[in-house]
């Protein structure tokens, strides 16, 4: 099983990194104020038990992939006091506005954002203690080769972080998730971020990305063990767990 490739602009020849970043830079300026709106403020509760469980083995280093406006990262630094955290992301305009965050919470000396493709990371094998991805594996050309990626990166006992989208599995909840998603959350991010087709990107990237078991098995095959995932409510977001062996 392989996750079914959706790109941002579908009439592009652009590769599909390369139309993700396009598209993040974009948004970017709206990207914190649109996920607040989205979930209600939900993704706040979401990420604060993602980086709960990313802090509990106290990690010193920790990669954050697809880090976007360092929301995550800035969260793991607060968690863990004594942690150095390195944040990549395709995307430069989201990167820009996470470090006016990082410089504005004083962090610039712990946190370290650079613009780096997750799939060609430039770091040495075994290098981090942890690795957290938080709405980024969706959007990966080739997941099977992201999971490779960051197994490569992470230390042998290290941990994988990741907190993904869903669609909901209750049959009472996603008709009112496909008519949010389909034809609310399109029209209030065109208004907001001026971009005509992120916001119907991301209800079809959800769809498309493997969710619960299947993500898990992706991560059990790049060599994970303990892999272990669990949904929070209302049925829109997972959040999955898993170790390099030692």
């Amino acid at each position: 099983m392989d996750c079914e490739e959706i790109r941002p602009y579908t009439h592009d020849t652009e590769s599909k990194s390369e139309q993700v970043r396009r598209m993040f830079n974009a948004i970017a300026p709206a990207y914190d104020l649109m996920n607040r709106l989205m979930t209600f403020g939900l993704d706040r509760l979401w990420a604060r038990r993602a980086v709960r469980a990313a802090a509990e083995s106290a990690p010193h280093t920790i990669l954050d992939v697809a880090t976007g406006t360092a929301d995550i990262a800035l969260r793991l630094a607060s968690a863990v006091p004594e942690a150095s955290i390195t944040g990549i992301d395709l995307s430069e305009g989201m990167l820009e506005v996470g470090r006016n965050k990082v410089n504005a919470a004083g962090l610039a000396g712990r946190i370290d954002l650079r613009r780096a493709d997750c799939l060609d990371m430039p770091f040495e094998s075994d290098t981090f203690q942890a690795v957290t991805v938080a709405y980024g594996v969706r959007n990966f050309s080739n997941l099977r080769q992201g999971y490779e990626s960051m197994y490569r990166v992470l230390v042998p006992g290290g941990r994988i972080t990741v907190l993904e989208l869903t669609t909901p599995a209750s049959p009472l909840v996603r008709p009112l998730y496909n008519l949010y998603t389909r034809y609310i959350i399109p029209f209030v991010g065109r208004l907001l971020s001026h971009d005509l087709r992120a916001y119907s990107y991301l209800p079809e990237s959800i769809r498309a990305v493997p969710q619960r078991s299947q993500m898990a098995e992706f991560m059990s095959n790049a060599g994970f063990t303990d892999c272990r995932w669990r949904t929070f409510f209302p049925g829109v977001c997972c959040l999955y767990t898993a170790v390099k062996p030692s």
